[in-house]
């Protein structure tokens, strides 16, 4: 009965499910899932309570997830955002002290203790990241967003939630040129194929799966260039990869490669992916 259901994106087990599966797989018990969000810059996600398995994706700061289980220090959550399921160290993960009110616009913005860019910084935050904003500073010309703790963020470093980028998501994406490449990353730090696509189209306002295979599926449609031509935005896909055109001659895309956010050539690209996967598809989005 749960042969059809990805384990991506559904939560179960033998001994426990969601409970909006019930009716779809066997389960000891049900669970509604108990709500909390990301307290740490950047939460690992695998696929096992194991920190020796690769990651399966990572969830940022502010970010909202369900708790189903926690057992020996790992928690096992299912992200809000795209539904991804997986496991995360307990620690990574708490109760806010309210809904998030901005969201990190830029690849990466320092905390500080305080409105003073002198100060060392308490950590670091990916684009992407949520946090509350609770009042605001100015210190020698420098505006500040203040947050519940009194620590501050660089103001023009925020914008408020549901405000969308005014830029398209390729001019996002390339905001994060050789940044390295991180499979399973999805934040300012490190990143993947898929993982570029997805955030790059969530600040424009536009939800995406987290995994190429499953944005293959889900976002536009398959086109033939020599008919509709190729135009900036559309996606190429090839087996377990995917990337932008930043324009018809031009891919932009998280390379293992090269192992950073790069741009190259199409054909090029094209000529060389091809050893291995064959010809892309290109997917035009709405």
């Amino acid at each position: 009965m749960s042969d059809d259901l990805d384990h991506r994106t559904h939560a179960y087990r033998p001994d426990l499910a969601d409970i909006r599966l019930r009716d779809r797989v066997a389960a000891d018990r049900y669970s509604e899932g108990m709500p909390a969000e990301v307290i740490v810059p950047v939460a690992d996600v695998r696929p096992k309570p194991d920190a020796q398995c690769s990651l399966d994706t990572q969830a940022l700061h502010g970010e909202a997830v369900s708790v189903f289980d926690i057992s020996d220090g790992w928690a096992w959550v299912q992200l809000s955002a795209d539904g991804y399921v997986g496991y995360v160290r307990e620690e990574t993960i708490g109760q806010g002290a309210g809904p998030a009110t901005h969201v990190v616009s830029v690849p990466r913005s320092f905390v500080y203790p305080g409105a003073d860019l002198r100060f060392p910084h308490l950590k670091v935050l990916s684009m992407g990241s949520r946090v509350r904003v609770t009042g605001e500073a100015e210190t020698r010309a420098t505006p500040y967003a203040l947050l519940e703790d009194g620590s501050a963020v660089i103001a023009a470093h925020l914008r408020p939630l549901g405000e969308v980028s005014a830029e398209d998501a390729v001019s996002v994406a390339a905001r994060f040129l050789d940044t390295p490449y991180l499979w399973g990353g999805r934040s300012g730090f490190g990143i993947d194929c898929s993982g570029l696509v997805q955030l790059a189209l969530a600040m424009t306002g536009k939800s995406a799966p987290r995994d190429s295979d499953q944005q293959a599926a889900g976002l536009g449609r398959a086109i033939d260039p020599g008919s509709d031509g190729l135009q900036r935005g559309d996606l190429v896909f090839w087996k377990g990869h995917v990337g932008f055109l930043e324009d018809p001659d031009t891919l932009l895309h998280a390379s293992g490669g090269t192992m950073y956010v790069t741009r190259e050539p199409l054909q090029a690209a094209i000529d060389r992916i091809a050893k291995l996967y064959g010809l892309p598809t290109i997917y035009r989005r709405p």
